[in-house]
């Protein structure tokens, strides 16, 4: 396309916004004009022929029966919009801090508050995701074997992720998960005491959030009887409960509680049964239960398992939980006692994460145990989520573990460089879309 012909586009564009503004409302032509700036650039940058693009993705004013429409802004120009208004809302909220954008959709920013006159370091990120809808926000595990822990830096390099911060709770010795986790749907851990998790809900090409404590009914099945399971993929923690565990735990079950049995389900039977460690079979999975219950189970066939999600978390692809709760339908609620987190107390280096009412998402991390950044105690961390906008927010690991990753570097101040090694991490990526001639 020639010089000449983009002016003519441009004008031909200018003389048709120029139409619109008596026909529409100030602020609609606002966002009229903002939205054909960005597409004329998106199309001279690209060579596509500007007549094709208003074909496809018009701006206009319809007629129906003598009463005129809005005018329609495709998705791409909404996304614009969008993105406009998320830069524009975050300058505001952050006036002189350290701010930046890693990408459309995603906002860093990196401030020093005082509490009791003492230093507190924060990273925040905020995540609008429709001003970018090849965001993609998801856990991850440090390996595909839930016994492995690395560095955030290895877990976002591995999936080519913008922003990673640590999430659940794990095992020190072991990387396994202490808590719920699902990715892609489905279910890698259970619950411990039925603590709070967020979920993230993909539909539509949206993103959703919602928080609850996290239950999962489970049952195993046969043709004789069903059996319930009280967790999956978890340490035992009473000798007396049914455990599932899957290929994701390891190459080996754990050893079979007191006065139990472990049995290697395939193929819908029992092939073996031990009160040792046994192979977990890779289409397969092992039941952990008080010999008699599995004794009585052991003859049955088409044996499988089913988990129930509570209601709010079901159309959730991905789950983390974690605790306790910050904040509760707009109020601070740190619930310490009741999901059983006395041992976290006092002030120390925090992870947290929260959305907001219309679902922007937000993660943080503080820095502490030194003299430049005290750190905060569960309740001034609540206080902190609900004065960031967040309606619903949560405590993630803490401690050491507590880690944020930006743009290709970590940019808190853990104890140990980079951070120490974790079992799991909430990830933003883009997802390379294909492209469309």
């Amino acid at each position: 396309m020639s010089t000449a012909e983009i002016t003519g586009q441009i004008s031909c564009s200018s003389g048709h916004i120029r139409q619109l503004k008596e026909k529409v409302p100030p602020n609609s032509v606002y966002n009229i004009i903002l939205a054909t700036i960005v597409t004329l650039c998106i199309t001279v940058t690209s060579g596509v022929c500007s007549k094709a693009l208003s074909s496809s993705h018009p701006i206009f004013i319809e007629k129906n029966q003598g009463q005129e429409q809005l005018a329609y802004v495709s998705p791409l120009q909404q996304e614009a919009i969008n993105q406009h208004k998320f830069v524009e809302r975050i300058n505001k909220k952050y006036p002189i801090q350290t701010l930046s954008y890693p990408t459309k959709g995603v906002a860093h920013i990196k401030m020093t508050r005082y509490i009791n006159s003492k230093p507190v370091k924060l990273n925040i990120v905020e995540i609008d995701r429709s001003a970018n809808h090849t965001l993609s926000i998801k856990p991850q595990t440090a390996s595909t074997k839930l016994n492995a822990r690395a560095q955030i830096r290895t877990i976002a390099q591995k999936n080519n992720s913008i922003v990673a911060i640590n999430a659940g709770y794990f095992k020190p010795q072991t990387g396994v998960p202490l808590g719920a986790l699902m990715i892609n749907n489905e279910v890698l851990t259970g619950p411990i005491y039925n603590r709070v998790g967020i979920g993230i809900i993909e539909d539509n090409n949206e993103t959703r959030f919602v928080m609850d404590k996290v239950t999962m009914d489970i049952t195993i099945k046969s043709n004789r009887l069903n059996i319930k399971a009280d967790n999956i993929n978890q340490p035992r923690m009473l000798s007396t409960y049914t455990i599932i565990y899957t290929p994701h735990w390891g190459k080996m079950s754990p050893m079979a509680p007191k006065y139990g049995k472990v049995a290697a389900v395939k193929d819908g039977r029992i092939i073996a049964m031990s009160a040792n460690q046994i192979a977990i079979p890779e289409d397969g999975f092992v039941i952990s239960a008080p010999a008699k219950i599995l004794d009585d189970f052991a003859k049955g066939r088409n044996i499988s398992y089913e988990i129930k999600l509570p209601e709010t978390f079901k159309d959730a692809n991905h789950i983390i939980g974690a605790g306790p709760y910050l904040v509760k339908d707009g109020e601070v609620f740190v619930d310490i006692t009741a999901q059983k987190f006395g041992s976290i107390t006092g002030r120390n280096p925090r992870s947290a994460i929260g959305y907001s009412e219309d679902n922007k998402l937000i993660i943080l991390t503080v820095d502490g145990r030194e003299e430049s950044s005290v750190g905060v105690t569960l309740t001034e961390l609540a206080y902190i989520m609900k004065g960031l906008g967040c309606k619903y927010a949560m405590n993630f690991d803490g401690g050491g573990s507590s880690v944020i990753y930006v743009n290709g570097k970590v940019t808190n101040s853990p104890a140990q460089k980079d951070g120490i090694s974790i079992s799991n991490a909430l990830t933003i990526s883009e997802i390379q879309e294909e492209s469309q001639t």
